[in-house]
């Protein structure tokens, strides 16, 4: 045997080649039901799970908790950390030899207009934006793939949700105020919708029978 057959790796002990990191992220106006889905979908496509309303600094949630509602200036810090966090995580994910699981992030996160989107996805022109927090490295979309699962309701079936909440900051009130904010997704590139009046179970199906769609890999 030569020595270039010594060195080659043959069958089960060659190195498997790295998935592509991708970022999934669960959207819609609060009542919707982002956490539940994409903890069904955390537990389906193994994946790390990120509840995007965690990385809110104080200021946000002091707003919210009081019944109003955020500005531009208030959500765009917001959007860059949970970009930038997502890269960090599958820059982390990628030089782990040990990572077992499906590469990148399933986030949650209200993504309602569609600059904020674009934020998340690492494209928007951040010379445009407000003051964004100086200390973030800048988003590199070619990186990390994003992609959304619009959930998508009428308003008296959420507001109805809502109501029925108990220890969370947002507010019923707030509703009509996200409702008017919101620019759907329907019909921008990578974008699922799913809907809200059928079951967890149900909307994990569809997103993850489009999802295997429009992945760079197959599910």
């Amino acid at each position: 045997m030569s020595d270039e057959q010594q060195l080659t790796p043959s069958g089960s002990d060659a190195p498997k080649p790295k998935r592509q990191p991708v970022l999934i992220i669960v959207m819609g106006v609060a009542g919707t039901g982002k956490t539940t889905l994409a903890r069904e979908l955390e537990r389906r496509l193994d994946m790390p799970y990120v509840e995007g309303d965690e990385l809110h600094p104080k200021a946000n949630i002091d707003k919210m908790s009081a019944g109003i509602p955020l500005t531009d200036a208030d959500r765009e810090p917001w959007l860059q950390l949970i970009r930038t966090t997502a890269e960090h995580m599958a820059a982390t994910q990628q030089a782990d030899a040990a990572f077992a699981r499906r590469p990148g992030a399933l986030v949650t996160c209200s993504a309602l207009r569609r600059y904020y989107r674009d934020i998340l996805r690492g494209t928007y022109d951040r010379s445009r934006s407000r003051k964004l927090p100086g200390h973030l490295e800048p988003p590199e979309a070619q990186r990390l793939p994003t992609f959304f699962v619009f959930i998508k309701g009428e308003r008296d079936f959420i507001m109805d949700r809502i109501s029925k909440r108990e220890g969370h900051y947002m507010k019923p009130g707030m509703l009509d105020s996200q409702l008017a904010t919101l620019e759907s997704p329907e019909g921008e590139q990578g974008v699922v919708v799913v809907p809200l009046d059928a079951t967890t179970e149900e909307q994990a199906d569809i997103a993850m029978q489009e999802l295997s769609k429009l992945l760079p890999e197959q599910l």
